[in-house]
């Protein structure tokens, strides 16, 4: 059975970790297979929002680390892991689609970048947030950093960091590192999720682009007013004026 599942329904990707016996930690071919799964959703147009979730009990505890001395064992292995890492939290970053980011029991580590990566994180009581880095003596990368300075501002960014300590679905939300507590964060994905999926998605992308790029530091502004003039000419902005005109719903294509 794949250690990554993708199912489809209505719109909505909902992609499954599916190590529950491992804790759904995360091997170098899983970094390498949700970089280029989130690129293909980047062009499906029959996606319009994405879950992120791990089968079982958990949403992950992260990297495995079993596989630490084989894939992560030098310099030139450590590069090459840390490009694959980022590389899968990027895409998910980047991917045009709104995503939501399911967390029930261990968010550790690198796990805690694939959630920090989606546009939401719900989380149920039960989760439990870490970063230990500084238990293997890794430095957390820059992208993944930078996720969390983004989050939780810089004193909490260096007190996670620096203690390497565990911290409650309680506590993420009140330092903002998520954004709801759900007694079913699947269900409240869901909903959260289909109501995204209802609005305009070159609104979303053009959103998502600008709000990236002001986040990094690096907003490409002609891109930008492209994606802004795209919108303007679409059929989905006709297609809105004319729904609000007639007090109906409106069916956007995304094009």
């Amino acid at each position: 059975m794949s250690d990554i599942l993708v199912e489809k329904s209505d719109g909505i990707a909902i992609v499954t970790l599916n190590r529950p016996m491992q804790r759904n930690a995360v091997t170098f071919s899983m970094w390498c297979e949700l970089a280029e799964l989130f690129r293909q959703f980047d062009g499906d147009t029959d996606i319009r929002a994405i879950l992120l979730m791990g089968a079982g009990s958990d949403f992950s505890a992260g990297a495995d680390i079993s596989e630490f001395e084989t894939v992560r064992g030098g310099v030139e292995e450590s590069t090459r892991y840390e490009v694959a890492v980022d590389a899968a939290g990027d895409a998910i970053y980047e991917v045009s689609k709104p995503t939501v980011a399911v967390v029930r029991g261990y968010c550790l580590g690198g796990a805690a970048h694939l959630a920090m990566s989606c546009d939401f994180r719900i989380a149920e009581e039960s989760a439990t947030f870490g970063i230990p880095a500084a238990r293997l003596s890794i430095v957390y990368g820059v992208s993944a950093t930078r996720k969390l300075f983004s989050l939780v501002g810089v004193s909490e960014a260096k007190r996670i960091l620096y203690s390497a300590s565990r911290f409650t679905a309680r506590d993420a939300l009140a330092t903002g590192f998520i954004d709801e507590l759900a007694a079913d964060a699947h269900a409240a994905a869901l909903e959260r999720a289909n109501a995204m999926a209802a609005n305009a998605p070159l609104t979303i992308r053009g959103a998502k682009f600008i709000l990236n790029g002001c986040t990094r530091g690096d907003l490409d502004r002609v891109e930008a007013e492209r994606l802004i003039d795209k919108a303007s000419s679409s059929h989905d902005y006709a297609e809105g004026r004319k729904a609000f005109g007639e007090k109906r719903s409106p069916r956007f294509l995304g094009r």
